[in-house]
């Protein structure tokens, strides 16, 4: 019997517009944080990242800032991201939600390229709410579950996640496992929006619930997938499939 074939991956990238740079001063209350600019004046920006940011939030480091004109938004800019050593890291989670939906669009990563029909953010019975659900490819017509989860973390070339105690990652894992009990395909895909890794693990150390579950998700049948983004200064690329170590 021949062994299934590795996933592929065509590269893809998304425009990200960042042209404001600065200097990280504090992340503070989760959704904030102060920068100072080339001129030396002080903003405030709005933080979209709901995680401790391990890692990525050091004082001093370079950052880049989207700017927006919606005059019901409180800051005006964004902190999409900051630079770590040689490298950049994308702080904006929603940023690798978007990167998987262009890279569903254009077939780009083989696992998911058999579906005709896309939605986003659809709820299931369980009471979550997944980022996608793929159908029109399946022979007995069920759909397929995608939950991603954005990774910045990373330590000697291994991406961990999570970076904090997370039960709404638990619960995603555990209505996964229920979506695969109906017959329906369920995936769990960590976006690495950093250049650096080569492999995903959980970081049982931050959350062992999480990496229980995580276990206990994949046994179940739950697929557990991870692709490297490598992020610039003006866009992103999908380049790499990674190994997930469990």
């Amino acid at each position: 019997m021949s062994s299934p074939r590795p996933p592929e991956l065509q590269p893809v990238s998304f425009r990200v517009e960042a042209e404001l740079q600065a200097r990280l001063i504090r992340r503070y209350k989760r959704f904030l944080a102060d920068v100072e600019l080339p001129d030396g004046q002080m903003r405030t920006v709005h933080c979209p990242n709901p995680g401790s940011m391990l890692g990525t939030q050091r004082p001093g480091s370079a950052v880049r800032c989207s700017s927006h004109d919606n005059p019901k938004r409180k800051l005006r800019h964004t902190l999409e991201m900051i630079r770590v050593g040689r490298i950049w890291v994308g702080l904006h989670a929603a940023k690798a939600n978007d990167l998987v939906h262009r890279a569903l669009l254009s077939k780009a990563y083989s696992p998911f390229a058999g579906y005709g029909t896309i939605d986003r953010e659809v709820a299931v019975p369980e009471g979550s709410r997944f980022d996608f659900r793929l159908s029109d490819g399946a022979p007995d017509g069920a759909p397929c579950w995608i939950e991603v989860k954005s990774v910045t973390l990373c330590s000697d070339r291994l991406a961990r996640f999570p970076d904090a105690v997370t039960t709404r990652g638990r619960r995603h894992l555990e209505h996964l496992m229920a979506r695969h009990a109906e017959g329906e395909r369920a995936c769990l895909l960590y976006i690495v929006q950093r250049a650096d890794a080569d492999a995903v693990a959980p970081a049982d150390d931050i959350d062992p619930d999480y990496g229980r579950t995580l276990r206990e998700a994949a046994r179940a049948g739950v697929e557990i997938h991870a692709l490297s983004a490598r992020v610039l200064g003006d866009r992103m690329r999908l380049e790499r499939v990674l190994p997930v170590l469990l």
